[in-house]
């Protein structure tokens, strides 16, 4: 009989889940090769840095990329990279460019406190308009084409239409900012029933009316299956008809935004759904971790192998 593949891969990490967490000193030059002998995910997986920060045994960015590597990733994403030095934002570029890896998205703008796409307020809108401007210098810096920027609040006193229109407005100019560039902005919708009350962009629907509306290759969807679980459910349908505006995804399981396998999303069906559709892109890792300590990062590593497609 024939192993499936993932059968033969969560064989592996049980059976080496000791070696994993032994510390290298006891290992002998074969063990240390095995130790680092992870097979590449499938799946373009991207960890943040926040997410792992027992297992590297080093909290410096650089360490993080190259234990990372050795895990299997070969993508990598920062959404807050902005607010890192100049000096960070190379070295984290050099090293995934020296490993081979691609790097994905950081969030170029965004405000939890105000009304920008929604609204008309000039001030509001010309401070995003250099967000943008500024952001093109940092996906150069990285070699990554995917900026994800937040649209803020709603505003409760506009109809939604007319909210609609303003954004369609705003993100229209950030796209013949980010064409000459070949710069894609992801948006992304955000539950409002439990992480973001008051966001104006919220449903897929609304994301995928947006991107029509602008219709350009610097405007799509990311998916962030967390957020599409809790506010509208209906997973594979609902992004199967958003799929032409989707450029980028993102996970976390529900309840408690961790990694999968620890709630209610199908992450097997889920992922090789998205996989046999042939999205071959990012897939971000934006959640925290069930479990504390090492054992709850090592049982993290083992929930992605048990979900990457076949």
């Amino acid at each position: 009989m024939i192993m499936r593949r993932r059968q033969f891969i969560n064989g592996l990490i049980a059976g080496t889940t000791t070696l994993s967490t032994a510390p290298l000193s006891f290992l002998n030059a074969s063990e240390k090769q095995k130790r680092f002998a992870e097979a590449p995910f499938r799946m373009k997986f991207s960890p943040d840095f926040g997410i792992f920060s027992h297992l590297p045994g080093s909290n410096d960015v650089v360490d993080k990329i190259k234990w990372g590597y050795d895990q299997g990733f070969r993508a990598w994403e920062s959404t807050f990279l902005k607010n890192r030095s100049v000096e960070e934002q190379e070295r984290i570029s050099r090293i995934i460019q020296q490993k081979g890896m691609e790097f994905g998205q950081f969030v170029g703008t965004y405000t939890f406190q105000d009304v920008t796409f929604a609204g008309r307020d000039t001030d509001l809108r010309d401070k995003v308009l250099r967000d943008v401007r500024a952001s093109v210098e940092i996906a150069k810096r990285m070699n990554t084409k995917f900026i994800h920027n937040v649209l803020g609040l709603a505003d409760p006193r506009l109809p939604d239409d007319f909210q609609m229109g303003n954004a369609i407005e705003l993100l229209k100019r950030i796209a013949g900012i980010y064409e000459p560039h070949d710069i894609v902005m992801v948006m992304e919708s955000m539950n409002h029933k439990i992480n973001h009350p008051g966001i104006f962009l919220h449903t897929i629907p609304q994301a995928y009316a947006l991107a029509k509306g602008v219709g350009s290759p610097s405007v799509k969807i990311l998916f962030d299956a967390y957020h599409v679980q809790i506010e509208e459910g209906n997973l594979i349908p609902t992004m199967d008809y958003a799929w032409d505006e989707i450029a980028y995804f993102q996970i976390g399981d529900t309840p408690g935004r961790k990694e999968p396998a620890s709630g209610e999303i199908n992450y097997v069906n889920l992922l090789q759904h998205i996989h046999d559709k042939g999205y071959r892109g990012f897939v971000g890792m934006e959640h925290g971790i069930s479990k504390p300590g090492r054992e709850g990062e090592l049982a993290a590593l083992k929930a992605y192998r048990s979900v990457d497609p076949e």
